[in-house]
């Protein structure tokens, strides 16, 4: 069984630390535990990893943001996954600083990367790991809010709550969606 797990961010040192790459984390984070490695490839860095006989191919688009679609109609064609064993890691301006929430549909919430794979994909069904960076900014302020730097506070307790994500991510492709989101959400 073949899962795409889709961590979103935009590629460049610029946007290494900001709070809209909280997908990249994420993935590198379980890449890692899993003994995988990253390689670039098309449209996405990539990397195949095994989790209790199942397949996790991990991606980081390098299609910007706004273009994630792109990169997962890509991956997904190209090794015949089916939407039900997607799961796109993104981060949320609703959800206070580090709390996860998993979802099997729903809107994109105003998040670009969302709404791209929601128009390219035709659909807002497939499973989404929401994470978050809180919404402390003022009116007008979201997108240098999110493309802006941890807080010191924030980057302290950063590695403690990407561990959470990454395993929520490993009890999605283990035990599935409904048990996963009972496990994990709001952790």
């Amino acid at each position: 069984m073949k899962f795409l797990i889709v961590g979103l961010g935009n590629p460049g040192v610029q946007y290494v630390q900001t709070r809209h790459n909280i997908g990249f984390l994420v993935t590198e984070k379980l890449v890692a535990d899993l003994g995988g490695k990253f390689i670039s490839s098309k449209l996405a860095d990539v990397a195949e990893v095994k989790l209790k006989g199942r397949i996790l191919v991990v991606i980081k688009p390098t299609t910007y943001m706004n273009l994630s679609g792109k990169a997962v109609n890509y991956w997904m064609q190209q090794e015949k996954i089916q939407r039900e064993n997607i799961l796109v890691i993104t981060d949320d301006i609703s959800l206070p600083f580090g709390k996860v929430r998993m979802k099997g549909k729903g809107s994109d919430g105003g998040h670009n990367g969302l709404k791209d794979i929601q128009a390219v994909l035709n659909s807002q069904e497939y499973a989404r790991l929401r994470f978050g960076v809180g919404n402390d900014f003022p009116k007008g302020g979201q997108s240098d809010y999110v493309l802006g730097k941890w807080s010191s506070n924030e980057f302290d307790a950063l590695p403690e709550r990407i561990d959470v994500a990454s395993e929520a991510v490993k009890s999605f492709a283990a035990i599935g969606l409904n048990l996963a989101m009972t496990q994990w959400n709001n952790k």
